[in-house]
């Protein structure tokens, strides 16, 4: 087995023991650390994660020994466990990714280590954007804290933050003028996630214009229906039929949740 090989296929086709294998390239520090790192990165996947990778990964973030890149990649790692169990629950065992234990144990150990400032800044960037998937209460001040200093890495991770947190509104459409094209992407996809309205003429404009960044564009599509889900099937027709297959998917797949959408009732 390869852990190339593995990031390079469907989770769902990973053999038999692959969780296993994952633990010992994590736990062998004379492994390359690339290798590492790659390990880490896909230990986080639904597929395999459980209580003890998520230990190995915990320890790997704690560890000050260790590299900040290693450690900061384990640390987001953390994002779909913690999404899936802070959203789903622990009713049913079976279901669950990793134990309850295992889940508050998983968010005590990176607020503390959020909180310590010898942390290097990578690690403890990383560690905001995996725990903020499971929102709690000290999240909104760091959010905000990380919002208001004027490192734009810091602010980055603030705006993707913001994508799990509401109450950022004003933030949000502050960022979408953002020159920074990854600020302006993670604010689009915030604006869409809680459907901000004053959103809706900036997104209008990404999607009218010609010279919009491709990322920047999908990310429109995606969040236009959302927004402003009457307004938003009118410019979306034009990228059904575009020539770019990831486009057309994204408008066809935009106007068809437009269809299903619960809340166009509610629109005034």
């Amino acid at each position: 087995m390869d852990v190339n090989y593995l990031s390079e296929i469907p989770p769902w086709e990973w053999p038999t023991g692959t969780a296993e294998f994952l633990l010992g390239i994590l736990r062998n520090k004379d492994a390359e650390l690339s290798e590492r790192m790659l390990a880490a990165d896909v230990a986080g996947n639904y597929v395999v994660i459980n209580d003890t990778l998520a230990a190995e990964l915990l320890k790997i973030v704690a560890d000050a020994r260790e590299s900040k890149e290693l450690r900061a990649v384990a640390a987001v790692s953390f994002g779909p466990a913690l999404e899936y169990s802070y959203v789903e629950g622990f009713d049913d065992p079976e279901d669950a990714l990793i134990t309850e234990v295992a889940f508050k144990r998983i968010q005590n150990v990176l607020h503390e280590l959020y909180e310590d400032e010898n942390v290097p800044k990578e690690v403890r960037r990383r560690i905001l954007e995996g725990s903020v998937r499971a929102p709690q209460d000290w999240h909104r001040d760091a959010v905000s804290e990380a919002y208001s200093s004027e490192d734009e890495d810091w602010v980055l991770t603030a705006v993707f933050s913001m994508g799990y947190i509401s109450g950022f509104d004003e933030q949000v459409i502050e960022s979408l003028e953002s020159a920074n094209h990854e600020v302006q992407y993670q604010a689009i996809r915030a604006a869409g996630e809680w459907r901000i309205k004053n959103a809706w003429p900036h997104i209008k404009a990404l999607l009218s214009s010609k010279k919009t960044d491709r990322g920047l564009l999908l990310a429109a599509i995606e969040a236009s229906v959302e927004v402003n889900p009457l307004e938003a099937s009118g410019i979306l027709d034009q990228y059904v039929c575009s020539d770019d297959e990831e486009i057309s998917d994204a408008a066809m797949e935009a106007m068809n949740m437009q269809d299903t959408s619960p809340w166009l009732n509610d629109i005034e």
